[in-house]
Order: structure tokens, then sequence, then C-alpha cells
């Protein structure tokens, strides 16, 4: 089944990693065997049919695939205007679209013989999921997550050590996401003999951008079927979260050459997109450069030094962005904008109260654009949002910014 996502829709990236001049590879000479040895494990597996055959197997019976594609009727009647549907992502086994691509890399680690594996973790989704996997199959897992988010991801950091993770809060930075995939390299780069490094979104050094993608694609690609079970036709807009950008890009990448169909980005734009920085929104806000691997939009100073972004949502705590939505920024194909926490909250709410979805904050922000475009949108235009994680990760921050106290009891 998976092997036809490659096939079509290839438009990158070239035989240097490349998508236009984003992507490459910029790592040290320590990393590039280990690089190399995955490009090529990944290269034999797309056209291996046994490794398709388990991972179908696993999203089938594992995680729960298909996802369901829902039709939010309370929601469009509530916003007017334009029919809204939900790719249902957060119902997938550990609460989101994480989990799709920790299969598919795990089970390489498990063809190169690699026994430790280790990732980094914003929201704790990703986390979870490489934790619940190494589980399955008996792997020592080590999990690299910001000291900030261990604080107010305290549901997940639970979660992971109750699946026998071992997770090491990173105090360096600001304590967020980007600090944790430094540590995670760092790790990575010592221990080379037994370690596969599983990165969480499109980024990083080449093949993990269009390894990730691919291995998420399965969401685009199952949204194009069930759309037109639904409605016998695809949908005209389709807009999902950005941090990294994985679950975007697993929406995405299958739409890519129906040109009818429009494609929204939505970034963090924390406290608003100026000149403090107080946001995550590297497109509306940053330019190129290099990190992490790979040459992105990134937030930074005059001086090329990375700043520290901002936003309430742990998952898009990032100041960069997969390459590949970078390259889409630039050649027109996808639109990229940018939704406040406030405005995320307002969407937390909005969902809760009129489909009884309580909705991770991530896509809380797509959410959020869908409630600015679709009132002006008319009633037969169709708008597909991925709703890639669940809130029960979020309870405890969104009480706290919305000022509801919770003790026992409540």
């Amino acid at each position: 089944m998976a092997n036809d996502l490659f096939n079509s829709f290839m438009t990158g990236p070239d035989e240097n990693g490349r998508f236009g001049m984003f992507g490459g590879r910029f790592v040290s000479e320590t990393l590039m065997p280990l690089i190399l040895d995955l490009e090529a494990e990944y290269e034999n597996a797309k056209t291996d049919q046994s490794f398709w055959d388990e991972m179908d197997f696993l999203w089938k019976h594992y995680v729960g695939r298909p996802s369901p594609l829902y039709f939010a009727e309370r929601l469009t009647e509530r916003l007017g205007g334009a029919k809204i549907y939900m790719k249902r992502d957060e119902l997938n086994h550990t609460g989101a679209h994480k989990i799709n691509n920790v299969l598919g890399q795990i089970i390489l680690a498990r063809r190169m013989g690699k026994t430790r594996i280790i990732a980094e973790t914003g929201a704790g989704q990703h986390g979870v999921a490489t934790a619940t996997v190494c589980a399955k199959f008996g792997l020592k897992c080590i999990v690299y997550m910001g000291a900030h988010d261990v604080e107010r991801q305290k549901p997940n950091v639970f979660r992971m050590k109750l699946l026998g993770a071992e997770v090491i809060p990173v105090t360096s930075g600001r304590g967020t996401l980007k600090d944790a995939m430094n540590d995670a390299l760092r790790d990575w780069v010592t221990n080379v003999r037994d370690t596969f490094y599983c990165i969480g979104t499109v980024a990083g050094p080449h093949p993990y951008p269009a390894m990730v993608r691919d291995f998420q694609a399965i969401i685009g690609k199952e949204a194009k079927e069930q759309m037109m079970e639904a409605e016998g036709r695809l949908p005209d807009t389709i807009i999902a979260a950005i941090g990294g950008g994985s679950n975007a890009m697993g929406l995405f990448y299958p739409f890519l050459d129906d040109k009818d169909v429009g494609i929204i980005g939505v970034e963090a734009g924390g406290k608003g997109v100026n000149e403090k920085m107080e946001h995550c929104a590297s497109l509306t806000g940053g330019r190129p450069g290099v990190l992490h691997g790979n040459r992105t939009y990134l937030l930074q100073d005059d001086d090329g030094q990375i700043l520290e972004g901002f936003s309430i949502s742990a998952g898009l705590d990032y100041p960069g962005i997969g390459p590949e939505h970078s390259w889409l920024h630039d050649i027109g194909r996808a639109e990229y904008v940018a939704i406040t926490d406030v405005e995320a909250l307002e969407a937390f709410k909005l969902c809760c109260e009129t489909e009884g979805i309580i909705p991770a904050l991530e896509p809380s922000h797509a959410l959020a654009h869908v409630a600015k475009i679709a009132p002006d949108l008319p009633k037969d235009h169709i708008i597909c949002m991925n709703m890639c994680g669940r809130g029960d990760k979020d309870i405890f921050t969104v009480a706290k910014a919305l000022g509801w106290e919770m003790g026992e009891g409540d």
C-alpha cells in the first residue's frame, strides 16, 4: 500500500538532500558514516515490500489507522461559510501523529542492528511515541527534553517514564525543543556504535526531512481517499500547524501536485510577530541559516546567532522550520501565517464547546486560522485541517493561561 507514496508527488529533495537552497547535510565527520548508512538503509526499505507490509500491519493493528476524517458540523454552523473537516490523527495510539514516523524509524533501527534509541521532544508526544515503540520492541530509550518543557508537560513526562524511557532534562538555553535537539545530537556523536537517533520532525540532516515526511504522508494519502469518499472531490484548502512541520508535511505532501488545493501552514505567533521575537514564526520573522544539520529559515540575529523563540505550545516552540516548508514558502506553493497564543486558546475553547473534542495546543493554532477564514468563504468551500494531537497533555497549561485554578476535586 505505502509504496505508491513514492511513485508520484516527487518534488524533492535532490541527490544532495536539497529542496532548492534548503536542506542538505551540515554535520560533523563523525556522523557522516551513520547518516550515509541510514540513507542507504532507507533507500533499500522504500522498495522492500516486507518493510511496508510490517509498517502497514502496525499502522492498522497497533496505531489504529486509518484515522477518521470527521465533518465538524457544529463548528461549521457556528462559524458559517466553509465546510470544515478534521483529519483525526489525535485518535492514533499515543494521541498524536508522531507514532506514524517513529514506527518507520525504529523498524529501520532494528534492521541496522541498533539497540539504543535516542530522541528529542518538546510537547512530549514524540518522546511518548518513541518510548512506546521501544517498549514494544524491547529497545533502550533515552529522551532529551528541555527543562522548561519537562515542567509544562508533566503528564507526558510521566507517560515516558512508565514506558521505561529515561527522560533527561536539558537546562541549556531556554530549556526547550532546540536545546533538547542539541543535546541529542551530542549524544549521537558520542555513542555512534549502538545508537540510532529518532528525529521527530521534518528537520535535521538529509535524509531525515524526506524520510520523516514520507512516513507521515500516510496522513494526506488517507485524507485524499476519505475526502473523495465523503464529498466526491478534493478539499479546496488544507491547513495544519507547524513547529518543525512533520504533521503539516504529512498532510501537504500528497496534495502538492493538486494545484487547485490551497495549502496553508500555521506557525506559532506567540505574543505577536514583532521585533522582540516573542514568537516562533520562522517564515514570517526569520531568514535562512543553518541549524541542526540543515539550511532553513531560522529566528536569528544579525550575527547569525539563534534566537530563543516563544510559544505557549511546547510542540511549536522551535526557532526554525523543516527545509521543505522553507522551499514551499519561497516557490509560493504554500501560504504560511502566524497565530498568537491568545487566538490559539480561543480556538481550543471553541473546539471543546462545539465538537466535544479537546485539541492539543498545536492544532489549536491551525483551528484558529480556520476560524479566521471560514466565515468569509462560500458554503461549498471545503477545508480540511489536521487535528494532529489531543489536548490531555495541555490542560494544565491552558488552565493556567485562562486563570482557572485546578486542584483536587476540580
